[in-house]
Order: structure tokens, then sequence, then C-alpha cells
């Protein structure tokens, strides 16, 4: 019985390549189709704005603290009701992200307190140079929405009391 193993595991490995043989194959022509991800699929980062256009990122460095690659950087400067980038009092004036060292955990998305970054759905990250690598602030924030204005912005004094907006309870 056991020298007759080996041979059913051949004939089976030979009926599984046979078959296959005769499937229409899944092509898809790439880059005029692109593949759907996963709902769940973690690409390339991207900054979010409010609705309004000022950006949701305030600076704190959460993101760059709780990266265990060590992949991005947070420089912060001070807001001004002339020149308003964000609604706290800091604003992030340089952020970069080094996507040669990010390993796509998620924990910098954990860590913002204001849900500023996100992991997106765009998986073409290509570069022929290393310094292409680096993703400034420019090439990660999205662009400002329909019926916003563009940062920075003048605001009126005290309309923005708070860095990260009041949560409110989930609804099931």
């Amino acid at each position: 019985m056991r020298v007759l193993e080996p041979l059913i595991e051949l004939a089976r490995g030979l009926w599984t390549t046979l078959r296959m043989m005769f499937e229409k194959p899944v092509t898809v022509q790439y880059p005029e189709q692109k593949k759907p991800v996963m709902p769940r699929f973690r690409g390339r980062h991207i900054l979010h704005r409010y609705e309004n256009g000022l950006e949701k990122c305030i600076g704190c460095s959460l993101c760059a603290a709780a990266c265990p690659a060590d992949a991005i950087f947070v420089e912060s400067s001070e807001n001004t009701d002339e020149k308003r980038f964000s609604p706290g009092e800091r604003y992030a004036s340089t952020y970069e992200i080094n996507m040669l060292r990010c390993i796509y955990c998620g924990f910098c998305e954990d860590a913002c307190p204001t849900e500023a970054i996100t992991l997106g759905d765009q998986y073409e990250l290509s570069f022929t140079d290393r310094r292409q690598a680096i993703y400034p602030k420019e090439m990660l924030i999205e662009p400002v929405p329909t019926g916003g204005q563009p940062t920075p912005q003048k605001t009126e004094p005290g309309v923005y009391t708070r860095s990260v907006p009041e949560m409110k309870d989930p609804k099931d």
C-alpha cells in the first residue's frame, strides 16, 4: 500500500494540472481595468479635510509616535486667525511619510484623535528614486471639497475653540 501512495498523489496532481489547462484564464487588462480591492485593504495614506476645507490634522505627532517603523515625520506650527489651516491651535506645517519604511500596519490611523489620516485603497506605488518615496503633505492631502475653501483661511476670532471635534454617541 505504501508503494502506491506516491503514485496516487502524482496522479492527483497531474489531474489538477490537466483540469486547469481547459479553464478560461482570468486576465485583467491593467492599467485600463483596475481590479477592485477588498474593503479592509490598506494602501496609500490620505490626509483628510473637513467640509469647510480646513485640514483635520492638528500636528499632534501621535501618528509619528505610534509608527513602529518611524516612517512619519510631523512638524507643527501655530495657527492664527489670519492664516488658519486647521481648527486647533496648531497644524502640521510639514507632514512626510517615507513609503520605503512604511509597513502599512494602520497604527497611525488608530492613534489619530481627529481621524485625519487613513490608509486608502490606492495600490499603485512605484518610484524610481529614493527621494520619490518620501511623500510630502501636498501629495497626501485630499483636494478641497466642493463648497469648501482652500487653506490658509481667514477666520473670525474665537470661532474655533476645540482642536478635536466633539464625539457623538454611536448609532446602531
